[in-house]
């Protein structure tokens, strides 16, 4: 048996990748523009691929930038795409467009979030939603994810907590899927046992699952949609594994009550 195969390396790592996305060998050699037989090699630790391919294959399976580095140093080459630090000069643009970013979407909540849910700027509207929450919990790096389904945090204010919560973590479910990460599976499971055993309901606007927040200055509930934003286009894995993450009024007694807040 070959060695690569043996230990994993290339071979198995490919295999790996290629199975959690439910890609056929014959697929993902069309879209990567090689044969069946080649791949099959590659998957044996038969033939080793050569830079290029590597790349060509890790595009065409849409892998995330670090994965393609990844994938890149398991078939024995440097990693492609850089990781800079949010905090370096040259991603100065990028911090004063989140920034405005940010301020433009007042009096809605927002918040720029790495992977796993570390928030790394949030305007000031996100407060409406983290009121009453532990401080630990809201000690930095602020988890947003543990923040929102913690029985000390939001979760609390969570009407439809079922529902939502349920959304959120098989939302994230469906990114473990594609990309197995052990780390991530244990966040999940963590999360999982912050939500109600009950079966979550219909809860939806018929286009999104809205969070029902109980409001902390007075009687009644807000009513809110996720919108999620990525820089589609970045070449590097700092910037690619961030998003923004806005929250939208779901109805007009909402929008009013968070413009009067942001008024005050």
């Amino acid at each position: 048996m070959n060695v690569d195969t043996e230990r994993g390396g290339f071979p198995g790592e490919l295999r790996r990748r290629r199975t959690a996305r439910r890609v056929s060998q014959l697929e993902l050699a069309v879209r990567a523009g090689t044969t069946q037989r080649h791949l099959s090699f590659m998957e044996r630790g038969r033939s080793r691929p050569g830079r290029a391919m590597v790349i060509r294959i890790a595009e065409s399976l849409e892998l995330p930038l670090r994965e393609r580095n990844s994938l890149l140093h398991a078939a024995g080459y440097a990693p492609v795409y850089p990781e800079s630090r949010l905090e370096e000069p040259m991603l100065r643009p990028v911090r004063e467009a989140l920034d405005g970013i940010l301020q433009g979407h007042m009096p809605y909540p927002a918040m720029v979030v790495r992977p796993y849910g570390e928030v790394v700027a949030a305007n000031g509207a996100l407060a409406v939603l983290t009121e009453g929450a532990s401080p630990e919990l809201l000690a930095g790096p602020v988890n947003m994810l543990r923040l929102m389904l913690h029985p000390d945090g939001m979760a609390k204010r969570v009407v439809n907590l079922a529902q939502w919560g349920r959304h959120v973590t098989g939302n994230m479910r469906a990114h473990a899927d594609r990309n197995p990460d052990p780390r991530l599976d244990a966040f999940i499971a963590e999360l999982e046992e912050y939500l109600p055993d009950e079966a979550p309901g219909p809860d939806h606007l018929g286009f999104a699952v809205p969070l029902r927040l109980a409001r902390a200055d007075g009687p009644g509930e807000l009513r809110l949609i996720t919108t999620l934003t990525s820089f589609a286009t970045a070449v590097d894995v700092t910037l690619a594994e961030l998003h923004l993450e806005a929250f939208l009024p779901a109805d007009e007694e909402t929008a009013e009550a968070l413009r009067a807040r942001a008024a005050r």
